[in-house]
């Protein structure tokens, strides 16, 4: 490890049976061994607290701390996440693990922070009486009488309506039958229970460990589970596992997962997991080209993260995780791509200082709404609609041009941006319709896509029709929505393309509305009909994008939003297959160019640039494949 310049590791995470063997009875001198140890290599330690994997005893023991499935069958040991996060005795031992873990290491030099539970349990929840319980009274808690939510809900359609709060079911088997706004509160009801968990070990940490030691917690990207936004406000920073499984990695959509937690905090994160190579959950557990992971790596870096790690350093020799890439084999000796680790770790220290105090800066900002999200995915009309790969269409297509884009949730400040794109807003109540309408009148460029302001916050239809409350502004709206069963042409000031999956028949209900693109002929209700409107609005514009467009007709509506908002590079153009980031500091500049191809790229820069991993400076320069080159930028 100090041969490859590793400086952090992670441990504790699933070791509960080590770490509380019976119960009241802890062990904690072998971890404190684990921990000198590793500090007389210079590497620090992150401690995990182990609460996603309880011990048996305390499952045999205390069966009530075992969640329920949706069928009501109760989880039986042996796996992870089988604990019920709505049980108080479990949130108990939970609570005395953490803080126990706590004393010991709360002022140990080489512990640098913790991380909570791992990945919050996939978000599974227990199906059993506390949990309805505990759901009844959120739901009390939110709309006080039974009249606002049997409103709210509209609950008289399907004989819904509830007299009593202890009427209200969990969502189970038939959860696809629910109704939208009981679907709506659930999941939040969800990000409520864990937000609850975690805060719960979070105070007990904190009362008992040092400022310096920060509390983080290793997100899945865009797992849905939870609203990510909600959970990461009580931590330190936010942290994810960065995993292609099958296949290579993409570019545009890891990078985008990278910006994603960046903005859960609007600052820098943590990777704490990368793909050692290969994972043994996939498909195909293919193994990732040589470069790869050094160009993984260095993304993350670019994107804004703070720390690079892997899971794992050496596989147990036995255990579900066998198969699972390593970087040292079962007997301890370096795996081939230790080498690479080695390269990676011998280049993050070369130029650590110039990295440091440094973050990303963007002019473009993507909307991400968890509630928006949750809303279609519970009635997507068409099961093509993917909202992810809808947002990572318009950021494969915006990214290369803007050079760095935030993603944020859409009540974050908007102010600094030129181009806010939200690609399918669905849920828009009034009071998040006027923050962007602000943004838009001072002078802001909003597009939106299709499906944005169909739905209050309660998941209820607006009367006014899309966008919404943002109608009157935009001078027109959604007159029909269609899933499509085959692709349609349009033609317009974009060029002539098509649409597939979902299109919306607008109308332009103001003279100053412009009509950027069309249909053709299609389903009689679309023909020559308007797919995209903008509207000039105070000292900004405010466009709506009606359908989902093919690439060709994407490329050049994202050159039009970048233009049309006077959004520049932050470095200049570059070949294609090549990625620049930057970060920027006080009083300095970094940019970091990525060759994800496997052919050489030869990069002109804007200026002279010194080349701090070939230790020399220039005007140009060869990226072999995979190859990556850090430039600083005093200009």
């Amino acid at each position: 490890m100090e041969a490859a310049h590793i400086h952090v590791v992670r441990i504790a995470e699933f070791s509960w049976s080590r770490l509380e063997p019976s119960e009241n009875h802890f062990d904690f001198d072998w971890l404190e061994r684990a921990i000198d140890l590793a500090a007389r290599h210079g590497i620090v330690s992150v401690l995990g607290t182990p609460t996603a994997a309880p011990p048996a005893w305390l499952t045999h023991k205390y069966p009530d701390t075992l969640r329920v499935d949706e069928t009501g069958h109760r989880a039986v040991h042996g796996s992870r996440a089988h604990g019920s996060v709505t049980s108080p005795r479990y949130r108990e031992f939970c609570r005395r693990i953490a803080g126990q873990m706590a004393l010991r290491f709360g002022h140990n030099p080489n512990v640098v922070g913790w991380q909570i539970d791992n990945e919050y349990g996939y978000a599974n929840m227990s199906f059993d009486d506390v949990t309805l319980h505990l759901f009844q009274e959120w739901l009390k808690a939110k709309y006080k009488s039974l009249d606002q939510l049997n409103q709210h809900w509209t609950t008289s359609y399907w004989s819904q309506t509830y007299d009593d709060w202890s009427e209200i079911p969990l969502l189970g088997e038939d959860r696809e039958a629910h109704n939208p706004g009981l679907r709506l509160d659930w999941s939040r009801f969800v990000t409520d229970t864990w937000a609850d968990y975690q805060q719960n070990q979070i105070d007990v940490i904190r009362q008992h460990v040092e400022p310096r030691q920060f509390i983080t917690g290793n997100f899945m990207g865009f797992f849905s589970g939870f609203d990510h936004y909600v959970m990461s406000r009580p931590l330190t920073f936010a942290s994810w596992d960065d995993y292609v499984g099958s296949g290579h990695v993409d570019p545009a959509g890891n990078g985008l997962t990278h910006d994603l937690t960046r903005g859960f905090k609007r600052e820098n994160f943590w990777v704490i997991e990368t793909q050692p190579g290969a994972v043994n959950w996939a498909d195909v557990n293919n193994f990732l080209n040589r470069g790869e992971v050094r160009a993984m790596a260095w993304q993350a870096i670019g994107h804004g993260a703070d720390e690079v790690g892997y899971w794992q350093w050496r596989s147990a020799l036995n255990g579900q995780e066998e198969y699972h890439g390593t970087l040292v084999g079962p007997d301890g000796t370096p795996v081939p791509l230790y080498e690479e680790i080695k390269t990676i770790g011998s280049e993050f220290a070369k130029v650590e200082s110039s990295l440091r105090g440094t973050t990303p800066v963007s002019e473009v900002a993507f909307l991400n709404s968890y509630d928006s999200r949750w809303a279609i995915d519970f009635q997507r009309h068409t099961t093509k609609y993917d909202q992810i790969a809808l947002l990572k269409d318009y950021y494969r297509n915006l990214r290369p041009l803007s050079q760095s884009i935030d993603v944020i949730s859409p009540d974050a400040p908007l102010q600094q941006y030129k181009l806010v794109v939200a690609p399918d807003l669905n849920v828009i109540p009034e009071d998040l319709a006027q923050h962007l309408l602000e943004y838009v009148r001072n002078g802001g460029q909003l597009v939106l896509g299709p499906r944005s302001g169909m739905k209050d916050e309660f998941n209820a239809l607006l009367p006014q029709r899309q966008p919404g409350f943002l109608a009157d502004a935009l001078g027109g709206r959604v007159e029909q929505y269609y899933a499509l069963e085959k692709d349609f042409p349009v033609s317009g000031e974009w060029g002539e393309g098509e649409v597939t999956i979902w299109a919306e028949q607008l109308k332009n209900s103001a003279p100053d509305a412009e009509v950027l693109l069309r249909y053709g002929k299609s389903n009689g209700w679309l023909d020559g009909q308007p797919a995209v409107l903008t509207r000039k609005y105070g000292k900004g514009r405010i466009t709506y994008i009606g359908a989902i467009l093919d690439e060709k007709i994407m490329a050049t509506a994202a050159k039009w939003m970048i233009e049309e908002s006077g959004v520049t590079p932050v470095f200049g153009p570059v070949p294609d297959g090549v990625e620049v980031c930057r970060r920027v500091g006080s009083n300095k500049r970094v940019f970091i160019l990525i060759n994800y191809t496997q052919e050489q790229r030869h990069v002109t820069l804007p200026r002279r640039m010194k080349m701090l991993l070939q230790g020399a400076e220039g005007s140009a320069l060869d990226l072999p494949p995979y190859g990556v080159e850090v430039l600083e930028d005093n200009q």
